[in-house]
């Protein structure tokens, strides 16, 4: 997963708070390399003994050149968050943080045209590469095996019950990402539709969608345009009532193609295999790699 797999995978953690801290735990347990942390009323203490804490992220890049931002910032400051982080040059940007405002996440995607970082979420659980014992995010660690299967989710949750299919099935995973499900974010199934394609290591790829919007019905096109790697989905909301909010803020049906059918039939279309419910997806991978 060379686009997310940076040289050296220094990881920058904004927000060490109650929940920031104990994710950032996480992370290091699994091996992730983190430089430093940025808190604005911690700044010259240390986290997990030896981790110094800034102030900024200015002073933090400059001092300790991160390439990976990891925020954990409540919601209505992380909007200024993220583009602090743009600011400062940081290659790739995960922003867990959920219920960050429509407006504001319009604004941060206009301030990103032209940047050279790289986006994910926010509203996401963010990616994990087990070969490079690289975790930013909330995924779990203890579940995930290194593989040949990539992962693309908007469902936190679902990308967790995948990955454990898949493991509990043999079937490792190359990378595990999660996008987010909120109605603008940075990362789409496309950018990491186009990752997995040109990572070497992949060899398929699970999506998992639900309804609201049209990222799955994009998701198709581009998987029928020029994705060579089979590709197993499963598009969860099958029953969900019209106009309302299915979990996620970006998962409500607004109209015929916000609908789990449409998409379904879209990718489908592109020669997806599908698992109907959320349960199949292990099996489906296994019967597309044909593993007895």
């Amino acid at each position: 997963m060379n686009i997310l797999n940076q040289d050296s995978n220094k990881v920058l953690i904004q927000g060490l708070g109650r929940d920031g801290s104990f994710q950032a735990e996480r992370c290091i347990e699994f091996g992730t390399n983190i430089v430093s942390g940025v808190h604005p009323t911690k700044s010259g203490e240390t986290f997990n003994r030896n981790i110094p804490i800034f102030g900024s992220v200015f002073e933090a890049v400059k001092k300790t050149s991160p390439e990976i931002g990891l925020i954990f910032v409540p919601a209505p400051f992380a909007a200024d968050a993220i583009i602090e982080q743009i600011d400062a040059s940081i290659p790739i940007i995960v922003c867990v943080t959920e219920g960050i405002p429509v407006s504001d996440m319009v604004k941060v995607n206009e301030y990103l045209k032209g940047k050279k970082t790289k986006l994910i979420g926010p509203n996401c659980p963010g990616y994990l590469i087990p070969d490079k014992k690289l975790k930013v995010g909330i995924i779990p660690g203890t579940i995930v095996k290194s593989g040949n299967v990539g992962v693309v989710s908007r469902s936190g949750t679902l990308t967790y019950e995948a990955i454990v299919q898949l493991t509990k099935l043999g079937i490792g995973q190359s990378a595990c990402v999660g996008i987010g499900g909120d109605p603008i974010n940075g990362t789409s199934f496309v950018d990491v539709l186009d990752m997995f394609e040109e990572d070497n290591k992949t060899e398929a790829i699970v999506m998992i969608g639900e309804i609201g919007g049209t990222k799955e019905q994009e998701a198709a096109e581009r998987i029928k345009s020029s994705i060579s790697k089979p590709v197993v989905a499963s598009i969860v909301g099958q029953t969900a009532p019209e106009g309302r909010r299915m979990g996620h803020a970006g998962a409500v049906i607004t109209g015929k193609s916000a609908l789990a059918s449409e998409k379904i039939n879209s990718l489908r279309d592109a020669g997806v295999l599908i698992a109907d419910s959320p349960t199949e997806i292990g099996l489906k991978v296994q019967e597309l790699l044909k593993i007895k």
